[in-house]
């Protein structure tokens, strides 16, 4: 073994600690690891440190090792102890070792039981921990060996065979928490390797020693200190190992004030999605486990330990075999809960299918094998099951973004699940009406001085998109009607009357409630089929779009069209209508030529609002501003509904008089929900920060480049490839079709989709348009190698026919 500071950071300084703060959440949202599923495995947390974790490990292995139930089959278990500190004076892996090796010797002496064998390692040292171990100091450009490893074999006339392999995956000398020994000896793990070491041994630990069918496996992770303490890079344990996601047993504090600690580490774990099976502690004479019972209301088993004494000659065996019964309920449970996991989850594809009714979905197109179990999620990634080979978690990366709505990375998704915490506990729903609290108002100073910076002066909450727009629509008709002294057909009060309409694009797509579909264009969304009542109460224009192709940006003018065309329009890129970036010149000169004629324009920014398109709203793209502009999904990084309609103060003024008639008589029974506004007010805050959102220029406030541009110039000059889009964190490709394999009907895509899966990235395809979407936060390493998947599934999905 090496000293594991010769692949870090070796001997150089330490960066400073806001460096280092930087570095921790840009690694550790990268990490997306795999988990098998062929066997139980749980990790080991405690309310704090010196609780007694690894003696409920060896506890659980000599209950699933040992057992008289275990001596005719053949079992092993993995023992893993990511971090370890005080090495090699303390070593809990060498305690599991030693303490079960002396079980099982004096179990065997009572005659013929099975075979047993345990090993223990430790893979890499501190060069401090390496010294200590060898017992002497080295010589200059002397390397230190410092492997260290330990093995037992017992051989008794049993049937069955028994295997303990524990294993240190990084151990410093000192005995302080490990950040500090990371810092004070000059070796610091970033959470990335620290993953992706632990996923390694997970998995590869675990293959080829027994291939019987009887054969048991069991992995206990075991993590250092309390549920908050921090990693070797400072990062809380908590958030550490959240990409993996592991149920785990939670060692609670029998000691006087333990209940508070053990209902707080409790709520922690849970706060970040952990299922937590058990809660188990030493018997201090206080009798916290009744407080406790109560707390959970028999949601978690409660499990108390005989007190540990203080005399450890006899190795604890006593202890152990007086303790026998209750880890044998514990190891039960445990083994019990993940076979009723497994169970859901192979039942959840069927069920689905059978009760579930998804929008914009043809069952009779998606069988079975292909509905997708999502287990859940850690910042861009989906954690999904599959069923194949003993079943595992996989990572998939989200990329169509939940439909357009997902932000956070995996930090700031705890952050967003604190704050919805936080808001849920303080105000639960309250009533908006004539009333305000602090996070509505703060949530609309936010997007006034953000995306309605220079022109919004007033800030209308509702539920979703399609909503906004309902309002929106309102809006926009008082202005007009007031401005043009229009009254609507049928009126009887004398004036001009007109049958109001909308000026929109076709392929336009607004939401799917009924005012929002009249306004926009026929599509299959609109079709009788869908919606009887549709009869498209607007002038509907082709406008010209922008899409890369052969590594040029082409502008595409529509039929008909010559340069001095002038036209109106809503959006800048068009989602559900085929991923279209409308010509932002175009956009910008019809919207002043439609201010002229006093027609109110609407943003439809949905979509585009939040840095999707690279900036915080598209207006900064158009270079005008609207009178009334509509935002929601990212806006409160998607995690919880929330929708605002900004409008002028002009557009205010039209719904202010002296009677409530007069007022805009809309709303929403969770218009402005306590929740929602909390949630976006963190979100708008972390994408524009440069502390928090590394792809923040400072300068302007744009988003760095994301997509390669050698890559994006590959994918366009690809021969099945039409056209390509790369703008902020979307990325789209049609691929060239004709007939039936071409429009929003087509399945032309699905192999290609499918495969994209295999390799870890979710899509779903508009016909025969794909994309990719990231997040403001996203890598462009990520980003490059999305691309790079996408790039070689399109090369075979492209090969011409021999």
């Amino acid at each position: 073994m090496l000293p594991f500071s010769r692949f870090v950071l070796g001997h150089r300084s330490i960066p400073s600690l806001r460096h280092r703060r930087r570095q921790r959440r840009l690694l550790s949202i990268s990490s997306s690891p795999n988990v098998p599923l062929s066997h139980p495995t749980y990790m080991i947390w405690a309310s704090n440190t010196s609780l007694g974790k690894t003696l409920v490990s060896t506890g659980l292995a000599s209950s699933f090792l040992l057992s008289r139930s275990s001596y005719a089959e053949h079992r092993k278990l993995l023992y893993l102890k990511p971090v370890q500190t005080g090495f090699p004076a303390d070593s809990d892996s060498h305690f599991v070792f030693s303490r079960l090796c002396s079980l099982a010797s004096l179990r065997s002496s009572g005659g013929p039981s099975l075979s047993f064998s345990a090993s223990n390692s430790v893979i890499k040292s501190s060069l401090p921990a390496a010294i200590a171990l060898s017992g002497r100091n080295s010589l200059p450009g002397e390397r230190i060996p410092a492997f260290c490893e330990e093995s037992k074999f017992l051989r008794t006339a049993g049937t069955g065979s028994a295997e303990l392999v524990c294993e240190t995956l990084y151990a410093w000398k000192e005995a302080v928490s490990p950040h500090l020994a990371a810092e004070r000896e000059n070796c610091a793990v970033p959470d990335s390797l620290l993953v992706e070491m632990l996923e390694k041994h997970l998995t590869a630990s675990l293959e080829g020693v027994f291939q019987k069918e009887s054969k048991q496996d069991f992995c206990i992770v075991e993590t250092a200190g309390g549920v908050a303490s921090p990693g070797p890079s400072g990062t809380l344990q908590c958030d550490l190992y959240r990409p993996f996601r592991l149920p785990g047993v939670l060692v609670g504090d029998g000691r006087l004030g333990g209940i508070s600690g053990t209902i707080s580490a409790y709520e922690s774990l849970k706060l970040r999605g952990y299922d937590i099976v058990a809660v188990v502690f030493e018997d201090h004479g206080l009798a916290n486990e009744v407080p406790l019972l109560s707390y959970f209301r028999n949601r978690v088993p409660i499990f108390v330990l005989p007190s540990i004494p203080l005399d450890m000659s006899n190795d604890l065996v006593d202890w152990f075999n007086d303790s026998e019964v209750v880890f044998n309920s514990l190891r039960e449970i445990m083994v019990s809960t993940f076979s009723e996991r497994i169970q859901r989850l192979n039942d959840m594809p069927k069920k689905a299918g059978d009760i579930l009714w998804w929008p914009f979905t043809q069952h009779k197109l998606v069988p079975e094998a292909s509905i997708t179990v999502i287990d859940s999620r850690c910042g861009e990634n989906f954690a999904v099951y599959k069923d194949r080979k003993g079943g595992s978690i996989t990572q998939q990366f989200d990329a169509c973004a939940s439909w357009w709505t997902q932000g956070p990375d995996a930090a700031l998704q705890i952050e967003l699940a604190r704050e919805l915490g936080y808001a849920a506990g303080r105000f639960g729903h309250v009533m908006f009406p004539e009333n305000v609290y602090e996070p509505v108002l703060e949530c609309a100073e936010l997007l006034l001085e953000g995306v309605g910076k220079g022109w919004a002066a007033r800030s209308y909450f509702s539920d979703n998109g399609s909503t906004a727009i309902e309002i929106a629509l309102k809006m926009a008709f008082r202005k007009f009607c007031n401005e043009n002294d229009v009254l609507p057909v049928r009126s009887n009060t004398g004036g001009r009357c007109f049958d109001l309409k909308v000026l929109a694009l076709n392929g336009s797509y607004h939401g799917d409630t009924l005012g929002a579909m009249e306004a926009q264009a026929p599509s299959s969304y609109t079709a009788f089929i869908q919606q009887p009542w549709y009869s498209g109460r607007g002038f509907f224009l082709d406008p010209p779009t922008v899409s890369i192709c052969n590594n040029m940006w082409i502008v595409s003018l529509p039929a008909g069209m010559h340069s001095g065309d002038l036209y109106n329009v809503v959006t800048i890129i068009q989602g559900a209508g085929g991923m279209l970036l409308i010509d932002p010149l175009f956009q910008r000169v019809l919207v002043n030529e439609c201010r002229g004629k006093k027609i109110p324009i609407i943003f439809d920014e949905v979509f585009t609002g939040f840095w999707r398109l690279g900036v915080e709203t598209a207006a900064e793209l158009l270079g005008c501003v609207p009178d009334i502009a509509c935002f929601a999904k990212l806006m409160t990084g998607g995690v919880i509904p929330l929708a605002a309609t900004l409008a002028t103060e002009a557009v205010f003024d039209l719904f202010t008089g002296d009677s409530k008639l007069n007022a805009l008589l809309h709303g929403h029974s969770y218009s402005a929900h306590a929740m929602g506004c909390t949630a976006a007010t963190k979100a708008i805050k972390w994408f524009k920060d440069p502390k928090s959102n590394a792809n923040i220029l400072s300068e302007g406030g744009l988003l760095k480049e994301l997509w390669d541009p050698e890559l994006v110039a590959r994918i366009s000059s690809h021969h099945s490839v039409q056209r390509v889009v790369a703008l902020g964190t979307v990325f789209v490709v049609e691929l060239r079709a004709e007939g039936n394999n071409a429009g929003y009907a087509s399945t032309y895509t699905r192999g290609l989709i499918m495969k994209l899966r295999e390799d870890g990235v979710y899509m779903r395809p508009l016909g025969n348009v794909i994309y990719l979407m990231c997040t403001p936060l996203t890598l462009p390493s990520t980003c490059r190698g999305l691309l790079v998947k996408l790039l070689r599934r399109l090369q075979q999905f492209g090969e011409p026919s021999s």
